[in-house]
């Protein structure tokens, strides 16, 4: 077990090593994250906010979404949140951190902005263009694609790659098991023992009340 557990931990070190390599500039950018978010399924999106000015910090974050039935904030000290949604749909189309006075994500720091939404689209990648506003007043636009050779633009659009979406997914309304349930073919069969076990023991007792009887006669 300890073995096991030893191996896990120096696979789970390695690959956080490769992907830290890996993202290289990408880090300094606005980027959004949900491990095993799926087409039309929940999640929580981590909103990755890096201050990358020497002398002002973020005030302020402005995420475009995707249209999404459900979108709710997480509280955050310090900052006040709102929900965007279409007047039409009812649908969330932008959700907005905004710092208090006094309060700001510094030069040098990170901040992680969580949102609880869904469903999400039924698409292989989502996209959720932001907008970074200073204390100076300096307003960064985060809505760049890719260029034609692939390669990454100075303000990419933080996008989100999604799983596609499983068979009876309980995301899409469809009845799922928790495995706590008994099977129907158990359930009944556990049904009729019960009976003829009660019919037995009433038998039983009839007969063991007319034995008692025939004694005290004779």
């Amino acid at each position: 077990m300890n073995i096991s557990l030893s191996r896990a931990l120096v696979t789970a070190g390695a690959a956080g090593g490769v992907l830290l390599l890996g993202s290289g500039v990408a880090s300094a950018h606005v980027g959004v994250s949900a491990p095993g978010a799926a087409q039309g399924g929940y999640t929580v999106l981590t909103f990755k906010v890096p201050t990358e000015s020497d002398t002002a910090g973020t005030t302020k974050l402005t995420v475009t979404l995707p249209g999404l039935k459900s979108a709710r904030t997480e509280p955050m000290p310090g900052w006040t949140s709102q929900v965007v949604k279409d007047p039409a749909t009812q649908a969330a189309t932008e959700v907005t951190w905004t710092a208090d006075p006094g309060v700001a994500v510094g030069p040098g720091q990170f901040q992680q902005f969580l949102l609880s939404a869904g469903p999400l689209p039924s698409e292989d990648t989502v996209s959720f263009p932001a907008v970074q506003t200073y204390s100076d007043g300096k307003v960064v636009s985060w809505n760049q694609q890719p260029g034609p050779d692939g390669a990454e633009p100075d303000k990419p659009t933080p996008s989100l790659t999604l799983a596609a979406a499983e068979e009876g997914d309980g995301s899409h309304g469809a009845s799922t098991s928790t495995g706590d349930e008994p099977d129907a073919a158990v359930d009944t069969t556990a049904r009729w023992l019960g009976g003829a076990g009660l019919v037995l023991g009433a038998l039983g007792a009839a007969l063991g009340i007319g034995a008692t009887v025939r004694s005290r006669r004779a």
